[in-house]
């Protein structure tokens, strides 16, 4: 009786169980961003594109995908985001690099930047290094019912209260 305990115990720890995760070909964890990320405006003069995206493991009953991308140490108090994209369908797992504003990747929202489609890292000059949090969410729906011009605050909240579950890439940059 001990070792079908042991045995049972044994087999429920190697039962893998796969977290969704978030990979780039462009950016690397706690690594500097190339200035081709970089927004171009408001003293910055970057190549805005939006870096190349890839996850695997999404939970089960993941039916849709949303990314965000948002800098926690901007001196606004309340960060600023920097992409939101909703509504991302399930069987995909990736987005090329550029693909803001010019492929159909889902529903992009407004930024910080008051536009939708992704605006590039600028942190301002002399701040210091600032984080920029990619992140991929798997979403128990297909459809996001929210409006393009919606404030990135509320997506990120209803990203949040909603999500199954949740991946982050944190890259940094400095100016």
């Amino acid at each position: 009786m001990k070792h079908i305990g042991l045995s049972i115990a044994l087999l429920a720890f190697s039962a893998h169980s796969y977290a969704l995760e978030l990979t780039s070909t462009d950016i690397n964890e706690g690594q500097l961003m190339s200035s081709k990320f970089e927004y171009n405006g408001m003293g910055c003069s970057g190549g805005n594109l939006s870096p190349q995206l890839s996850w695997k493991n999404a939970p089960k009953g993941t039916k849709s995908f949303a990314i965000t991308a948002f800098d926690p140490d901007a001196p606004t108090g309340s960060g600023w985001w920097h992409w939101t994209v909703l509504n991302i369908p399930a069987d995909v797992t990736s987005i090329a690099q550029g693909a803001s504003g010019k492929v159909n990747i889902g529903l992009e929202t407004r930024t910080d930047y008051g536009k939708p489609g992704y605006g590039g890292v600028c942190p301002p000059e002399g701040d210091g290094m600032h984080r920029y949090q990619f992140t991929v969410w798997a979403l128990p729906q297909a459809k996001v019912d929210l409006p393009s011009d919606i404030s990135p605050a509320v997506v990120g909240f209803t990203l949040n209260k909603m999500a199954i579950d949740k991946a982050v890439l944190t890259a940094t940059y400095v100016r």
